[in-house]
């Protein structure tokens, strides 16, 4: 008797217990749609808080984790270094990450690489924000924003400290480094083996990024600028530096192009497709 006193205890406790898991995953479901409403309104601080009651209720709601991230960044004011703002930015970088860690949809797991990488980039956290791109692309390789975005840090890890060089020899923006000024061969000669990897990766990136999309201007603006990069430091090797010039004109010609391109057929999709005669 008292064995089935007992089984019928447990029983109880068990099923009171599944109640209570089955009522709190519809009331995070519940915050997680008020959520969604407050943020489209506009309402973010409001959107956070339902937000963080979802995922308090409901650990294993992965869309509301991606909201509650999605929330935290667009508080976040990209280049502002204020105490607040990096938590802010940190407290999204950590949302991002538990749902990367809960190996959820691929989808959702690019969104969220994407997202972490993001605000490394506009903290200039270079390396960490190429880690998560280049998760992003081994997720879905046929995605060419990564690539165009690691080329992007590699173009800007170069430019920086090569422009600070310059301004010290107080060079003239277009003018290149030379190899018959003692100083400025010795600055190329001190930036050459570091900013060559750079080039080089940001060269191969953002030729994979035009690979899976050939109408990307952008990716190839900063081809032409990648190349600017490469000349610079040819050092004492002229050809070389004239065949970079070349190539960085010859993609100024193929970005021009493509935004001509571009301009023509938005202006053909408005009008409706229809050419007036204009000989009459």
């Amino acid at each position: 008797m008292n064995k089935t006193l007992k089984l019928l205890t447990l029983a109880a406790v068990m099923l009171a217990l599944f109640s209570s898991v089955g009522c709190d995953k519809l009331k995070a479901r519940d915050q997680l749609n008020k959520g969604v409403k407050a943020y489209k309104d506009n309402h973010y601080e409001q959107a956070i808080d339902h937000f963080q009651q979802s995922v308090r209720l409901d650990p294993t709601l992965i869309n509301a984790r991606m909201y509650l991230a999605t929330a935290y960044v667009s508080q976040y004011i990209p280049g502002v270094d204020s105490p607040d703002n990096l938590r802010t930015a940190q407290q999204a970088i950590e949302e991002y990450q538990k749902v990367i860690d809960a190996n959820p949809s691929r989808d959702q797991k690019v969104n969220a690489a994407k997202g972490i990488a993001y605000l490394y980039l506009n903290e200039k956290k270079w390396d960490d924000a190429k880690k998560y791109y280049r998760m992003a692309s081994e997720l879905d390789p046929n995605d060419p924003e990564p690539y165009y975005s690691v080329g992007v840090i590699d173009w800007t890890a170069c430019y920086q400290p090569r422009m600070e060089e310059r301004a010290k020899l107080g060079m003239k923006p277009d003018e290149h480094l030379s190899a018959s000024n003692k100083e400025q061969k010795k600055v190329c000669e001190q930036l050459k083996p570091k900013n060559e990897p750079y080039i080089q990766e940001g060269i191969d990136s953002l030729n994979k990024a035009i690979q899976l999309r050939p109408d990307y201007d952008d990716a190839m603006a900063y081809m032409n600028l990648m190349y600017r990069e490469k000349a610079d430091v040819e050092c004492d090797d002229a050809a070389a530096r004239t065949d970079d010039l070349k190539t960085a004109d010859g993609w100024v010609d193929k970005t021009l192009a493509v935004k001509k391109a571009k301009a023509e057929k938005a202006a053909q999709n408005q009008s409706g497709g229809i050419t007036m005669d204009q000989s009459k």
